[in-house]
């Protein structure tokens, strides 16, 4: 019996891992047109795997898929997904996958990766095929297939009724929004359905950029992913032996872990670009650097945040804790820890009303013991802040109004007069944190921060003095609140980020070594 039960037993393993593996699928029966040409078997590169494992990881905690994919170019996204898709399709009954993209070529070659993957499928698992042609592509004994189209002013996909979207090159679409809105409605909210939408990045500001914007802040129904180009093995070259990093160079390697092949592949690329800017649009190591900025200057420069992520620095002194509450009951309550010369963490809460909040944090007070906790008044903050003052936390609780007077006097012109200086407490906040940032200081290493704290521009008023973007001004101009950042700012709301209040006989700053005020 054992001699004839092993290779039958191994036998049902191989088809129960081609109906539930989609990396053993593909390594078996697809094919893959690769960069240096040829027809060769498809195996995950290291994007493609990390990239498959999130998406598996969302379908397993949500039941269905719903991803955006910020990428470095020829990453091989597109290729994942119409492999992952080709599997479903031809595994399930009645199941539709739609494949939209921002222009015809386009469209033409993510339906050739289907085609070529269906046509050079084993003779006895491909499905039958009934219509074939430029627009789609049926399997006729199981009523599955594919619809292809282009994301036009017209709109695309609005009839059909699709189980799974892969949205192409999306920062390129005409009318994202409206698009978009329309194509979700055809990919039911019901398990098992799918939608990605993968681009490379275009314009700062731009509707995608919105769009990927909210995503980080978990105000959609997206997950954002970002794959910088340092992740694909591919992207290096052999150094000469005159090669020298420049300092910039060194700089890059030492906040990416980016050897010298990497490097020398990345000065190679700028050169035939001929621009660097155009370089990161298409290669970016960084979300940001996806979008170009030419006509948006942030009050907090992308470096002095990106440098602070990278810092393995530990903070020390005392905890001030920064509560930046929701202004209405669907929004986030973000929250900040901070000790000397690092935010330790940050934490957002979705749907929490007044009490809520206050019992919240009321339980860090509890727990964490802070020296302070500064809470922003303005709207639902001031009933927290009175709930946790009737609780007998007044002695903590630090009441913050945005929009109030500084606590630092502005500074003099050559008449003796006030001039400049922040116009309020949000920008003597931010001024301050800004101020922390250029010394040695630490920020938890998340893009979704990075993107709020970089996310406000600012102006000068006619006398000289400092106005940062209002959170009403970025949701305008279609970007999501920054209350991540705003929760930063508020653990500096002291002058110098003290833990204790200032006033008429503040005259001192407790400074710890690298620069940084507790």
């Amino acid at each position: 019996m054992t001699h004839w039960t092993a290779p039958i037993l191994g036998a049902l393993d191989h088809e129960e891992r081609l109906k539930t593996d989609l990396e053993y699928f593909a390594e078996h029966h697809l094919k893959i047109r690769p960069k240096a040409g040829g027809i060769i078997p498809f195996r995950f590169n290291p994007v493609q795997r990390k990239l498959h494992t999130i998406i598996e990881e969302q379908r397993a905690k949500t039941g269905m898929v719903r991803i955006v994919v910020l990428k470095a170019r020829q990453e091989g996204v597109s290729t994942y997904t119409a492999a992952r898709y080709y599997h479903k399709t031809i595994r399930n009954p009645g199941f539709l996958t739609a494949i939209v993209a921002h222009e015809k070529p386009a469209v033409r070659n993510l339906f050739g990766l289907v085609k070529r993957m269906h046509d050079l499928m084993p003779d006895d698992m491909r499905p039958a095929t009934g219509a074939s042609n430029a627009e789609e592509l049926k399997f006729s004994n199981i009523d599955s297939g594919y619809l292809v189209s282009v994301a036009t002013e017209d709109g695309a996909g609005r009839s059909s009724t699709a189980q799974a979207l892969h949205a192409s090159e999306a920062a390129f679409w005409v009318n994202l929004k409206e698009q978009l809105a329309a194509l979700m409605e055809t990919v039911p909210d019901l398990p098992e359905t799918e939608i990605i939408i993968e681009t490379t990045g275009n314009q700062f500001g731009d509707e995608f950029h919105q769009f990927w914007c909210k995503a980080l802040a978990g105000e959609n129904s997206f997950l954002a992913v970002f794959l910088p180009w340092s992740e694909d093995p591919t992207y290096r070259k052999a150094i000469p032996d005159d090669f020298a990093m420049t300092a910039e160079e060194k700089q890059l390697a030492e906040l990416h872990s980016l050897d010298t092949e990497q490097i020398y592949w990345r000065r190679c690329k700028i050169a035939d670009k001929g621009d660097i800017n155009y370089f990161r649009r298409e290669y970016p190591l960084t979300p940001d650097e996806a979008f170009l900025a030419s006509s948006f200057d942030s009050f907090i420069p992308h470096d002095l945040v990106l440098r602070a992520r990278k810092n393995e620095h530990e903070g020390s002194g005392p905890l001030i804790v920064g509560v930046d509450p929701a202004r209405f009951g669907a929004d986030s309550t973000a929250i900040a820890w901070r000790r000397g010369s690092a935010i330790q963490k940050i934490e957002k809460r979705h749907g929490l009303d007044t009490m809520q909040v206050a019992g919240l944090i009321a339980k860090i007070i509890r727990d964490d013991e802070p020296a302070k906790v500064n809470i922003d008044v303005g709207g639902l903050g001031a009933g927290i802040y009175d709930r946790l003052v009737e609780q007998g936390h007044g002695e903590i609780v630090n009441a913050v109004n945005f929009g109030s007077k500084p606590i630092e006097p502005p500074p003099l012109d050559e008449n003796n007069k006030p001039s400049g200086g922040p116009a309020n407490r949000r920008a003597e906040m931010w001024s301050n944190l800004k101020v922390a940032l250029e010394g040695h200081f630490k920020l938890p290493d998340t893009d979704s921060l990075q993107t709020d704290i970089c996310g406000p521009g600012y102006r000068y008023m006619s006398d000289g003095r400092l106005v940062l973007e209002s959170k009403d001004e970025m949701k305008k101009r279609g970007m999501p609140s920054p209350d991540e950042g705003d929760a930063v700012a508020l653990t500096f709301s002291e002058p110098g980020g003290s833990a204790y209040v200032g006033n008429a006989s503040f005259n001192r700053k407790i400074e710890y070594p690298g620069g940084c005020y507790v």
